[in-house]
């Protein structure tokens, strides 16, 4: 038991150097790239991160933006319906003014019209009637006449 004793006390002698050396290559691997390697990596998160909140700050104004666009917009179409609309009321009111003054005179044609074929009527009613009394005398007188002797029509 000795021997192994001995064996295991000369393995753990001999295994210092490399525990030394571990520990030596482990203390270097930490200055010379862990650290580093960490730094770099913090510092890429950083402008990662920082890049991100940009672009989201971005994302947002733009949103801003396109919503004041939309805003604008709809005041715009606003604008240009009450535009229309009082045109188109414009319009309708001149519409029914023009409609107006042609029935208006119209009425006065027709007025005038019915005054003038009043004034023919009455014309042609007297004419009638002179004709009328004309041709009833004229028919009398064929009619009491002698019958040998008949008066030409139209000639008196």
């Amino acid at each position: 038991m000795e021997l192994v004793l001995k064996q295991l006390g000369e393995l753990l002698l001999g295994s210092v150097p490399t525990a030394i050396l571990l520990l030596l290559l482990f203390g270097v691997y930490t200055f010379v790239v862990h650290r580093p390697l960490q730094r770099i990596l913090a510092e890429r998160r950083s402008k990662t991160e920082g890049a991100a909140e940009e672009a989201r700050a971005g994302i947002s104004a733009a949103e801003a933006r396109a919503a004041e666009y939309d805003q604008r917009l709809r005041e715009a179409r606003q604008a240009i319906y009450q535009r229309q609309e009082a045109k188109r009321i414009e319009a309708q009111q001149h519409r029914a003014q023009k409609t107006a003054e042609a029935r208006s005179a119209a009425q006065g044609q027709i007025a005038q019209a019915k005054a003038q074929i009043e004034s023919d009527k009455i014309a042609a009613q007297g004419v009638l009637q002179g004709e009328s009394a004309r041709l009833a005398s004229e028919v009398i007188r064929t009619v009491l006449q002698p019958a040998g002797v008949r008066p030409q029509i139209g000639g008196q």
